[in-house]
């Protein structure tokens, strides 16, 4: 789908497909020229950070990484950079949160089947699970032969975060919204917050909860489209990379206010990680979040 600019009575509306979403850039008060810059910087830089990080790409840094079969590759700064952050995420989550873990796409299809896989199938995997098993010592990082790293997880925020710092300059009263994971660099016209929605668990157009946003980040990490129904069992997509199963009792959906769109996406995650501790965790942090269960 290629980007779309159309006006609206607020100002502009940019959209475009990237990572798997639906992608919007909001714009108020401005003039067509200066929406079509927005739009396109908000684009390009999207589209340069899917092409990089994308575990479905033959020709990127996560690729020649996760092919290397034990040889030790050199990755570049914005790499290293988000490598890091991968370390710090797991030794935070003790363990929880995993960009190893993505092998268990191979077992676990949430296309809303029945099909849940045997222990079997999942315990098979769980060998080549485990950043604690890779080697990273910034800039080389080494994978055991069969491992992949999946950085899908901390991605689309990331892209949100790195679009806003080049749109900032340009803009105080602009929305991005990828999929669902929002930045608003300032208010709307005549100094209102933007409205948004959190998606209903009924799956209907009405929202479950209505926020106004002036400023900062929300992200959600749920499983309304992603999941499977066994029996009368739904089985969330968040997966324990410990276990290699999805996480019991945790919510539904939940989302969180932050600064920045990672700071929320990983607070979400870390929380539906947690299982039934969700909310007590989430209210130990000292945000402001809406869950859903």
């Amino acid at each position: 789908m290629r980007a779309k600019l159309s006006p609206r009575p607020y100002g502009w509306l940019g959209s475009f497909e990237a990572m798997a979403s639906p992608c919007e850039v909001h714009v108020a008060d401005a003039e067509r020229d200066l929406a079509e810059r927005i739009l396109e910087l908000t684009v390009a830089e999207t589209r340069r950070i899917e092409a990089k990080f994308s575990r479905y790409r033959p020709d990127n840094v996560v690729h020649a990484i996760n092919t290397a079969e034990g040889r030790p590759v050199v990755v570049d700064d914005e790499t290293a950079r988000l490598l890091d952050y991968a370390a710090q995420l797991h030794q935070l989550s003790h363990g929880r949160f995993d960009v190893t873990s993505g092998v268990l796409r191979h077992v676990w299809r949430f296309d809303g089947s029945d099909r849940v896989p045997t222990r079997a199938a999942v315990e098979a995997l769980l060998p080549i699970i485990g950043w604690s098993k890779v080697r990273w010592r910034s800039p080389e990082i080494t994978l055991l032969p069969g491992m992949q790293i999946d950085l899908g997880g901390v991605g689309k925020e990331y892209a949100v975060d790195r679009a806003a710092a080049l749109v900032r300059p340009l803009s105080s009263s602009c929305l991005l919204n990828f999929g669902g994971d929002l930045l608003a660099l300032g208010p709307s016209s005549a100094a209102r917050p933007w409205r948004v929605g959190i998606e209903s668990l009924a799956g209907t157009e009405a929202a479950a909860k209505q926020i106004d946003l002036a400023s900062g980040a929300l992200a959600t990490s749920g499983d309304a489209r992603r999941f499977l129904l066994k029996k009368g069992k739904r089985y969330s997509h968040i997966l324990d990379p410990i276990t290699g199963w999805p996480v019991p009792e945790a919510p539904r959906s939940v989302t969180v206010a932050a600064p920045t769109c990672s700071q929320a996406g990983m607070l979400a995650t870390f929380a539906l990680l947690q299982g039934r501790d969700a909310e007590a965790f989430l209210e130990a942090q000292g945000v402001q979040f809406w869950a859903l269960r």
